[in-house]
C-alpha cells in the first residue's frame, strides 16, 4: 500500500479553478457555461422566454379578480355602493355572516367529534362509519334543499302524518319552516362537515401516540386527554376544514335562492339579470370578495400561530372500548349526520323520481346529460393540462417566478363562482361591444356577441375556479419525484421533453387522473357560474334541477339531482379507499 505525504497531496491538487473546473450537470449537457445572472434573470430561471410566456399566460387566470377590483374602485361606482348600503347591503352582510357562524360551529362539532370517535374509540359500526361519513360530500347543498323542502312542507309526508295521528287541522299546530336562514345553515352543515372530518381524522391518525398516552398515565380521562392534548394538536387541520366549508357556503347560490335567503350571491345574480346593473353586480362581487379574503386571512393567522411539531409513532393509536350508553351515544353521533346528510335525502329523491315518472333516458333529459358531460369533460381536460404544464415548466426551467404565478393562479378556488362569472362577463361583453362597433364603423358589418354567452367564457370561468383542485394532486405527485431522477436522466443524455415523457409522466398518472376526476365532478355540481355564463337555451343537469325546483316542480327536479349525486359518489369512493389504505398502513 502506498501513502502520500501532505506535501505530495498539495502538489497533486489543482492550483485554481481553471486547472479543474466544476460544471453542473445541467450546464454540461446544455452545452453552455455558467455565467452570473442578474436578479431578473435569476427569477426567470434557465429558460427565460418560456418562463416569461407561461407567467404572462397564467396571469390571465387572474383577470376576473382584476376586473372586480377595478370596478369596485371606480369613482362612478361610489353612488351605487352608497345606494346598496342604504337598501340591501346590510341585509346581505348580516345573512352571510350568520350563515358562516352557524355553519362554522356546526361543521366543527360534527366533523371533529365524528373523526375522533372513529379514530380513538371502539364501538359497533366504527369500521363502516370510517368511510360512510364521507358520503354527504357527494350531495350538493341545493339538491339536499330540494329534498327536505318536499319532505317537511305542509303537504309533505311529515306534516301529513302529524295531522293524521293527532287529528289537528292546518291551523291547530306550529311547525318549524325549513325555508329560512336557519334551515339553509342546517343544509350546509350536514353536507359540508366531511371537509372537517377528513382533515381532522388525518390529523388524529398522524399525531404522536405517546403524547395522548402520557396524558392518560398522568390521570386524565379520555375526554380530558382529548380536550387538552389531541384537540389542540389537530387545531390547524380543523381550522382549514372549517374555512373550506365556509367558502363553499358563501359560494352557494342554489340553496339560498331556493330558501329565499338574500345573500351576496343571490344579490349578484339579481343585480345582473333582474336589474341589468353591471356596476351593482360588480360592487356586490367586490364586497363578497373582501369577505372571502378576510376569511382566508383569519385562517392563515390561526394556522400560523398553531404550530405543533409531532412525530408519528410506529404504533397505531390504542382505541379504548366504549360500553353501555357511551357506545350507543357514539353510534348515534356518527349515524345522525349520515342519515340527515345522505341516506334520507337520497331516499326522498328516489321516491320523488319514481312518483314523477320522468325517465332519464328520454331525448330531453339525454340532452341535459350530454351538455353536462360535455362541459365537465372539456373543463377537466383544459384544467388538468394547465395543472400539468405549470409545475412541469417550473421544475424544468427552475424559474422562481413561476412559483408565484402558480400560487396566484390557484386563488380562484377560494372565490365564489358568481364573482368569477361577473369578472369574466364584464371584459367579454366589453370586447364584443368594442369589436362590433369597430366592424360597423369600418365595414358596416355587425359581429354580434362572439364571446359573451358562449361555452368559451363558461370554460374559462371553470378553469379559473377549479385550477387549484387539479393542481393540488399533480403537485403532490411531483413532490414524490426527486430531482436526482431528473439529473440521472440528463446525465444519460435525455432532453427535457424526454425527461417529462419518460420519467415524470408515468409517475404523475395517479395525480392527473385524481385531479381530472375531481374537476369533472365539481363542474357537474357548479351552479352560479353556469347560470350566469351559459349560452341561451343551454341547460345542464344542475341548471335544469334548479329551474324545476324554482317552479316548485320538485318531483321533476329529483331526476337530474340524483344523477349529480351519482357522479359525485365517484371521488367519494376514491377518498374512502385512500382512508382504508391509510388505516392498513397504520395497523401494519
Amino acid at each position: 500500500m502506498r501513502f502520500f505525504s501532505p506535501s505530495r497531496v498539495t502538489e497533486l491538487a489543482p492550483s485554481s479553478e481553471k486547472d479543474f473546473p466544476v460544471t453542473p450537470v445541467h450546464a454540461l449537457h446544455a452545452g453552455r457555461s455558467v455565467v452570473p445572472r442578474g436578479r431578473l434573470s435569476g427569477l426567470l430561471g434557465e429558460n427565460p422566454r418560456l418562463a416569461l410566456f407561461v407567467t404572462l399566460a397564467t396571469s390571465l387566470l387572474a383577470l376576473p379578480l382584476v376586473v372586480i377590483v377595478y370596478s369596485f374602485l371606480q369613482p362612478a361606482a361610489g353612488s351605487t355602493l352608497a345606494g346598496l348600503w342604504q337598501s340591501v347591503l346590510p341585509r346581505y352582510i348580516g345573512n352571510s355572516a350568520m350563515l358562516a357562524l352557524i355553519v362554522g360551529v356546526g361543521v366543527a362539532i360534527i366533523g371533529t367529534g365524528s373523526a375522533w370517535l372513529v379514530t380513538a374509540c371502539q364501538f359497533p359500526g366504527r369500521r363502516a362509519f370510517e368511510w360512510l361519513l364521507i358520503l354527504p360530500l357527494a350531495v350538493p347543498a341545493y339538491v339536499m334543499a330540494y329534498a327536505y323542502t318536499e319532505f317537511l312542507a305542509h303537504p309533505g309526508p311529515v306534516q301529513t302524518l302529524l295531522r293524521d295521528v293527532t287529528g289537528w287541522g292546518p291551523r291547530d299546530y306550529w311547525f318549524p319552516r325549513i325555508r329560512t336562514l336557519e334551515g339553509a345553515a342546517v343544509m350546509f352543515t350536514f353536507v359540508l362537515y366531511p371537509y372537517v372530518y377528513l382533515l381532522a381524522r388525518t390529523a388524529f391518525l398522524t399525531q404522536s401516540v405517546s403524547a395522548f398516552e402520557a396524558a392518560r398515565v398522568l390521570g386524565r380521562s379520555p375526554w380530558e386527554a382529548f380536550i387538552r392534548v389531541a384537540l389542540p394538536m389537530a387545531r390547524p387541520a380543523i381550522v382549514i376544514g372549517v374555512a373550506l366549508a365556509l367558502m363553499e357556503t358563501l359560494a352557494d347560490y342554489g340553496t339560498v335562492a331556493h330558501f329565499a335567503v338574500p345573500t351576496f350571491t343571490t344579490g349578484i345574480y339579481r343585480s345582473w339579470f333582474s336589474m341589468g346593473d353591471r356596476i351593482a353586480a360588480a360592487q356586490l362581487a367586490g364586497a363578497l370578495l373582501t369577505f372571502v379574503f378576510v376569511l382566508i386571512w383569519i385562517e392563515r393567522i390561526q394556522r400560523g400561530k398553531a404550530r405543533y411539531q409531532t412525530a408519528r409513532s410506529t404504533l397505531p393509536i390504542q382505541r379504548f372500548r366504549l360500553k353501555g350508553w357511551a357506545s350507543f351515544g357514539a353510534f348515534l353521533f356518527c349515524c345522525f349526520p349520515l342519515v340527515i346528510g345522505f341516506a334520507l335525502p337520497i331516499g326522498l329523491l328516489i321516491e320523488l323520481a319514481i312518483e314523477g315518472g320522468h325517465s332519464l333516458f328520454g331525448p330531453r333529459y339525454a340532452g341535459f346529460v350530454r351538455n353536462s358531460f360535455l362541459l365537465a369533460s372539456l373543463a377537466a381536460v383544459i384544467t388538468v393540462m394547465i395543472a400539468i404544464a405549470l409545475p412541469t415548466v417550473q421544475r424544468l426551467a427552475k424559474a422562481p417566478i413561476l412559483g408565484f404565478a402558480v400560487r396566484f393562479a390557484a386563488m380562484g378556488y377560494a372565490i365564489p363562482g358568481s364573482i368569477i362569472a361577473v369578472g369574466v362577463l364584464i371584459p367579454m361583453a366589453g370586447f364584443d361591444n368594442w369589436l362590433d362597433a369597430l366592424m360597423r364603423e369600418r365595414f358596416g358589418v355587425s359581429t354580434g356577441l362572439l364571446l359573451t354567452g358562449t361555452l368559451l367564457g363558461l370554460l374559462f370561468a371553470y378553469t379559473v375556479r377549479f385550477l387549484a383542485v387539479a393542481l393540488a394532486p399533480v403537485e403532490s405527485a411531483f413532490e414524490r419525484i426527486t430531482p436526482h431522477m431528473d439529473d440521472a436522466a440528463r446525465v444519460l443524455g435525455a432532453r427535457k421533453t424526454r425527461v417529462f415523457t419518460s420519467v415524470h409522466a408515468p409517475l404523475l398518472t395517479g395525480g392527473i387522473l385524481t385531479g381530472a376526476l375531481i374537476v369533472f365532478v365539481d363542474v357537474m355540481k357548479e351552479l352560479p357560474a353556469t347560470l350566469i355564463l351559459r349560452p341561451f337555451n343551454f341547460e345542464t343537469l344542475a341548471t335544469q334541477a334548479f329551474r324545476l325546483a324554482s317552479d316548485e316542480r320538485l318531483a321533476e327536479a329529483a331526476t337530474p339531482s340524483l344523477v349529480i349525486v351519482a357522479v359525485g359518489l365517484i371521488p367519494v369512493y376514491l377518498i374512502s379507499r385512500q382512508i382504508r389504505r391509510l388505516r392498513a398502513e397504520e395497523a401494519s
